[in-house]
């Protein structure tokens, strides 16, 4: 019987472009697949790096005008669908399950939801989780099995348990090889709103 339900962020609730966003970073001349650029993102992810230096690097490495990249940059966020947040409100007033979010994402991203979604907004979101673990700020990131077993270590949870929803297969697949249940959604045609409808958590 499932008791603990973990759930991604974006593309989950939250909608991005990351077809657009690609296209944007590929237009400011950034070499997404350069391993140095990726350790950078994974660093920034991971918040072992300061927005500042993330800024600057590209800045100075890439000629790339700070405002520019910051817009370009928050431009893979998009909306959050009201029947979510209904659907998320009325999971946790349910009681059935513990439940906890675990998302990659950075205190660029954080900082524009929250002054685009206003902070009470923000706030009544995060108080629907038990848990509410940010990779920046825990300094863990998916698909490393880490950051499974601290989220899984720091609440007792049991594996066979639990329950991960994440639109991207690596993490998915990671967490799997844990033990944990998990729905790899795909948000072109599948959404939060219809976990009971596709899934049997009994």
């Amino acid at each position: 019987m499932i008791k603990n339900i973990i759930f991604d962020f974006g593309d989950i609730f939250i909608n991005l472009d990351k077809v657009k966003f690609a296209e944007e970073i590929q237009k400011l001349g950034i070499p997404q697949h350069q391993d140095e650029v990726i350790q950078i993102l994974h660093k920034y992810e991971m918040g072992l790096v300061s927005t500042d230096y993330f800024l600057s690097y590209f800045h100075e490495t890439y000629h790339i005008d700070k405002e520019a990249l910051l817009t370009v940059w928050n431009s893979i966020l998009l909306d959050f669908p009201k029947k979510r947040f209904d659907f998320l409100k009325d999971l946790m007033l349910s009681n059935k399950y513990r439940l906890f979010l675990l998302s990659n994402t950075n205190d660029l991203h954080i900082s524009w939801i929250k002054k685009n979604w206003g902070l009470e907004l923000y706030n009544d979101f995060k108080n629907c989780f038990e848990q509410f673990y940010l990779s920046h700020e825990i300094h863990f990131r998916k698909p490393n099995p880490d950051i499974y077993d601290f989220v899984l270590t720091n609440n007792q949870l049991k594996v066979h348990e639990t329950f991960f929803i994440d639109d991207t297969k690596e993490n998915t697949d990671a967490a799997s090889k844990l033990g944990i249940h998990v729905w790899n959604l795909n948000p072109k045609n599948e959404d939060v709103t219809q976990l009971f409808l596709k899934h049997n958590l009994n």
